[in-house]
This record gives C-alpha cells, sequence and structure tokens, in this order.
C-alpha cells in the first residue's frame, strides 16, 4: 500500500509552514550541515543544527565507542539489547532502525533488520559525530523516520600530523590505536588501526548472584575488536574534492546469560564488517556542482548456541550454528544549482541493493532475501534575507524485493512499498551566534527485511504485506552563544509516529512461543513529546562546566494498556573540568537516569553514576590519565537481566607527533 501526503496533517502544517519557514542544508565532504546564511561559491559553512560530538569530547570523557558517545548528547538514550549483547541508543524514543547510521554519508546498518551494535564501532579514527534529529537532510535518502547518525572520518590537515595511545582497564582490558596522515595540498592520506580486547567487565558488589551469574567477572562477557582504516584524497584545485575509504573491523564477543529465566548460552565467533566507498564534488561552472557516493559494505556474523554454561557443546552442530553473509551496495549522486538569485536548488537520486544470506553449521543457505532501495528528492533553499532561510524539500521512496527465499517457508515475490515525504522549516540568525529555528518534517521507514521475513526461532509469523511507518516530526529551538565561551541549547519536540510497525500477540496471550505465534503488524500510534536543555560555559579561567537535559514523555495512543519500553523520562548529564595548572586536568562526569520500564510489568530502577579522571601532560604531546567509572560501584540495569559494570578503573597514555 502506497503513503501519500494526502491522508496526512503534515500536508496542512508544511503549507501553513512554506508560508513563514526556513531551513537550509550545506555540507562538505562527508558532513551534512544546516546553514543559515547564504553561502558563496565555493564557501563551506559549518554552522549547524545538529548536534555534534567532537573529537575534544570523545577524547574528554573517554568515549572510545560509537554508542557512548553518542550517550552524551540530549535526546539520545543509551541501552542495550540483553539477549544480544549490542549496545543501542534511541534519539527521542526512536531506535536505531529509525535513526540510521552513516560513515561520511554513507549508510552502514546491518541490510537485514536495520541494527548495528554500536560497542563495535571505535572512535579512534573520527573527528566528530553528527547526530540530526526529526528534520535531516534528503541527502540521507530513506529511512531517516526519526533522524540521522553521521560518523565523519579524520582529514588530516598538516604535512605530518597523527598520534598513538596505548590503555588498560578492569577486566583485563588492553587497547591501543594510532592514526597517521598527511595533507600535501594537491593530496592526502588518513590512516588509522585500533586493538581491544577484554575478557569482561566487574560487576557491582551490590550485585546479588543468582543461578546463572555469580558474581564478580560478568560471566561470558569477553570482546576482542580490531579495525583498519585507510582514507586517501585528491583536491586538485579550492572546489573538487575526491576521496576514496576503506574499513575493515572484525571483532568476536560472548553473550552474557541472563541473571533472570530463560538464560542463553551463546557466543559470537565472529562479527565483522568491511566497507569501501567513493565520495566526490566537483564544480560544474560558478554555479553548479555535482556529489557523487559510491559504496560496498560487507557484514558476516557468526553464531553459535551452547546447551549449558560450560560452553562446550552445541547440541546441534548444524541447527545451532549459524551465520549471516550480509552485503550493501549503492549510491548517490546530488546536483547544486545557485543560478536563481537567493537559491540553492538540490537535485538527489539514491539508489541501494541490500542482500541477506542465512547459512546453517553446514553451510546450507537456510534463507536468501535481497531488496532494491530507491528515492528521488529535491530541495529548494531560499534566502528570503540574509539571515532568514526558507527550505523546502521532497522525497519519494521505493522499496522494490527482488528476492524471497526461507526453507519450508514459500514465499511469493512481495509487492513493492513506497512513500512519499516532505518538509520544511525556519532558520533565522540574530546575529553571527544566535539562532533560532523551527522545523516540520514527514518522515518514512520502510520496513526491514526481518520485519517482514523473520519467524523468531519459530515463534513468529512472517509479515510481507508490512507498510512503512510514519512519522510528523516537529521541533522549535534555539542554538547560540548569549555571553563569551558561553554555549546553549533548548529545543522543544514532538512526534507523531503512525503505522509503527508492533509485535501482535494472539488474543489472551502476552508471549510468543511455538503454540502461541506472534507477528509483525502495522498497528501502533505513538506520540513523543519533550525537552532538551544544554549548557557548557566557564566559571573562571581554570573551571568549565556543563551538562544537559532531556524530558522524553511518550503515548502509546493505540494501545495504552501496553508500555513503551527502554527509554527514561528524564535524562540528566553534567561534568566539570579543574584545569590545575598546565599539566594538570581533573574531570568528573555524572549522568541521571530515571526509572523506565523493560516490558509491561518489569520497571528498572533509575540510576545515578558518577565518573573521575585525572589527566597530566608531561608535555603538549605526551599524556598520561588514571580514572574511575561508575565510582559508587552503583547496580543498574539498562535491560532486565543484564546488570552494566559495576566500578572499573582504566589508565592510558597519549603521544602526538
Amino acid at each position: 500500500m502506497n503513503t501519500t501526503w494526502t491522508a496526512k496533517p503534515l500536508w496542512l502544517a508544511c503549507m501553513l509552514a512554506l508560508a513563514t519557514s526556513a531551513a537550509a542544508e550545506n555540507f562538505s565532504l562527508g558532513e551534512i550541515t544546516v546553514t543559515a546564511s547564504n553561502p558563496q561559491v565555493g564557501e563551506i559553512s559549518t554552522d549547524q543544527v545538529s548536534s555534534v560530538v567532537t573529537r575534544e569530547d570523545m577524547k574528554q570523557f573517554n568515549r572510545d565507542n560509537v554508542g557512548d558517545a553518542l550517550n552524551l548528547l540530549s535526546g539520545v538514550t543509551l541501552t542495550n539489547s540483553g539477549m544480544r549483547n549490542e549496545k543501542m541508543i534511541y534519539v527521542r524514543g526512536f531506535d536505531a532502525r529509525q535513526v540510521p547510521l552513516f560513515i561520511d554519508g554513507i549508510p552502514v546498518y546491518v541490510p537485514y533488520d536495520g541494527y548495528l551494535d554500536l560497542n563495535r564501532f571505535t572512535t579512534a579514527d573520527l573527528s566528530s559525530i553528527q547526530v540530526s534529529k526529526g528534520f535531516s537532510s534528503v541527502s540521507y535518502g530513506p529511512n531517516t523516520l526519526g533522524g540521522a547518525i553521521n560518523l565523519i572520518s579524520r582529514k588530516p590537515t598538516q604535512h605530518f600530523e597523527g598520534d598513538a595511545s596505548i590503555g588498560f582497564a578492569s577486566g583485563s582490558e588492553r587497547q591501543a590505536q594510532t592514526n597517521m596522515g598527511t595533507n600535501q595540498g594537491l593530496w592526502y592520506l588518513q590512516a588509522g588501526a585500533s586493538y581491544l580486547q577484554s575478557d569482561g567487565y566487574p560487576l557491582s558488589s551490590s550485585f546479588t548472584p543468582t543461578a546463572t551469574e555469580d558474581g564478580g567477572l560478568r560471566n561470558n562477557s569477553y570482546r576482542k575488536d580490531d579495525k583498519i582504516s585507510v582514507k586517501l584524497g585528491l583536491t586538485p584545485n579550492a572546489s573538487d574534492e575526491y576521496s576514496l575509504s576503506y574499513y575493515k573491523q572484525n571483532g568476536e564477543k560472548g553473550q552474557p546469560p541472563s541473571t533472570g529465566a530463560g538464560a542463553r548460552y551463546w557466543k559470537w565467533p565472529f562479527w565483522n564488517k568491511k566497507s569501501l566507498y567513493f565520495v566526490s564534488r566537483t564544480a560544474l561552472s560558478d554555479a553548479e556542482d555535482i556529489k557523487v557516493r559510491l559504496y560496498w559494505d560487507k557484514f558476516d556474523n557468526g553464531l553459535d548456541i551452547y546447551t549449558d554454561d560450560t560452553y562446550s557443546t552445541i547440541s546441534n552442530p548444524v541447527a545451532n550454528r549459524s551465520s549471516y553473509d550480509d552485503s550493501t551496495r549503492g549510491g548517490s549522486v546530488e546536483l547544486t544549482t545557485r543560478r536563481l538569485p537567493g537559491q540553492e536548488i538540490k537535485l538527489v537520486t539514491h539508489y541501494k541493493v541490500d542482500k541477506h544470506i542465512a547459512r546453517d553449521g553446514a553451510s546450507t543457505i537456510t534463507e536468501s532475501f535481497k531488496d532494491t532501495l530507491s528515492a528521488y528528492a529535491a530541495e529548494d533553499n531560499i534566502w528570503i534575507s540574509p539571515a532568514l532561510l526558507l527550505s523546502l524539500g521532497i522525497t519519494r521512496s521505493t522499496l522494490s524485493p527482488q528476492e524471497v527465499y526461507k526453507t519450508g517457508s514459500p514465499f511469493t515475490l512481495p509487492d513493492a512499498k513506497s512513500a512519499t515525504n516532505g518538509q520544511a522549516g525556519l532558520f533565522y540568525d540574530a546575529n553571527e551566534s544566535t539562532r533560532f529555528y523551527a522545523t516540520v518534517a514527514q518522515k518514512s521507514r520502510l520496513p526491514t527485511l526481518k520485519d517482514r521475513y523473520s519467524a523468531r526461532f519459530s515463534t513468529y509469523i512472517e509479515n510481507t504485506a508490512l507498510r512503512p511507518e510514519e512519522s510528523v516530526n516537529y521541533e522549535i529551538g534555539y542554538q547560540g552563544t548569549p555571553a563569551q565561551d558561553i554555549r546553549l541549547e533548548a529545543a522543544i519536540f514532538y512526534s507523531d509516529i503512525t503505522d509503527k510497525i508492533q509485535t501482535v500477540y494472539q488474543t489472551g496471550s502476552t508471549s510468543c512461543t511455538t503454540t502461541s505465534m506472534c507477528q509483525m503488524q502495522n498497528v501502533g500510534k505513538v506520540r513523543s513529546t519533550g525537552v532538551e536543555l544544554g549548557l557548557r560555559s566557564p566559571l573562571s579561567a581554570a573551571i568549565e562546566v556543563g551538562g544537559n537535559y532531556t524530558l522524553t514523555a511518550l503515548k502509546n495512543v493505540s494501545d495504552p494498556a501496553t508500555r513503551l519500553t527502554g527509554i527514561p523520562r528524564h535524562k540528566l548529564t553534567a561534568h566539570a573540568l579543574y584545569k590545575a595548572g598546565d599539566a594538570l586536568n581533573l574531570i568528573t562526569f555524572a549522568e541521571y537516569n530515571s526509572s523506565r520500564w523493560a516490558s509491561n510489568t518489569v520497571e528498572l530502577s533509575g540510576y545515578t553514576t558518577l565518573n573521575l579522571k585525572a589527566v597530566y601532560r608531561a608535555t603538549t604531546d605526551i599524556s598520561t590519565e588514571v580514572g574511575v567509572n561508575n565510582l559508587t560501584d552503583r547496580n543498574y540495569s539498562l535491560a532486565d537481566g543484564y546488570p552494566n559494570p559495576g566500578r572499573s578503573y582504566f589508565a592510558n597514555a597519549t603521544l602526538k607527533f
């Protein structure tokens, strides 16, 4: 069933917004930004309304993986899929399928289910992380129902530059990483490597042992990850740039068993990902330029299911040993023209092919699915005045199944599904450091392969007729510097989500079993409203403080008796930096989360954690640091039966060259 504007309240909202509101997006290579001043030919503005985690933030607060780095932002809730040992996030109540992950504008989420374990993505080779909430550029392409997360890779600026570090932490964790780069004017090269291995993480001393977890070091919580990245760029002139990037990361991990009922004894012997992509920007004239993205992404994943906590026996090596062989290839072309006075018009086309293959322990293909995803988008950025910018965007996306095969489940190739989306907004710069904005965006998420075809160990009935999820996202906000060195952000958001894909139980049942099977259906209507506040300010030459607050209120409109899980109503972070002279810094970071529902009957308690760190700089280029996370040793969980780490210590040393 195709979706159109005519049945959506956004159509009226857009007509009203077009008369008074504006937004614009202009992005440099690998970075998507929203600007509020008319760029001259060849000028790239980095002003933006998206939330950003900088390289300095990642280093200052020891955010070594993308999940922990994103948790620094307002509107972002860190969670985990306890049954798969995956670190995940929500953005204003939207999950990782609805706010997809990109690297330099290239989609890298897993084709089968749209998720990614953010614990596997290290931050050593990133310059920043950019999060667009609700309103996001049409350049990202389809499925940005609640926004987009863009990892921006490092790019050298000096003739030669680099850094290297080593670190140790509780749980016999050891890690090392290095990055080196050179910029020769006509060309540049950036290369990096990282390695991390851990025997597991310590539980809080307040944890009470159970039949499946004896406390101390968390059972089967080991991990190992390594990653290499290479980026080669050509910059023949001030306006053109061409880059080729390659990423390869290998991982393996254990699945800690639930501390309650339903413990799983699983291991992932490999979790590997490779990406190769090309990004270019070419000036066709003084008024036109074209940007091209081409990419290939490969994901391999293996799972072994054991009979008990000795992890010595796989009861059925064929059925209980499986692997995924997924791949994505595609590209986009973006043409921008500034030929009309006071306007910047973008035309974008996207094409993506997703392929999923699952094999059992005998290497027999048990399922094979293939989709093509295409989209056409247009955006018109109109400068009403030098400080006021109107942006209108429209996108048409189509998901076309190409191949459907599953052992024992004959499928007829489903029909294509389409969605049409539009957005508008207003960005007003009162001065160079003060911005007010208002946006409205109708977005869609087309169902994943797992949504449509997965039987989840024979407890679900497949549903190939699923329609796209729909959301209308509204936001008004402010970003600025009201006084020298004081950074302030504020936003009010509202999202009206319809056709949300949710589990539907059989009448009278509250669980999904082989005898009482469930199904994914378009039945959900959810409202998400909230407030975000952020502040960062020096108190003196030696002291800086900052923090943010998020209020997220979720309402299950379609089924008020069923709780929405995984998201706390309140989240508060605060930090303080004390510079004890030129050589020593002391940093403290506190985070509070209110209670959250893990199921319709289980509510997880709220918690507060406190992290401390001391940094000593022997020289400008050499530093050492020691610290402790969860200083109070709080016993808390983000998923029922899966406690988080207790008090943990770490030490690192870094060399810049």
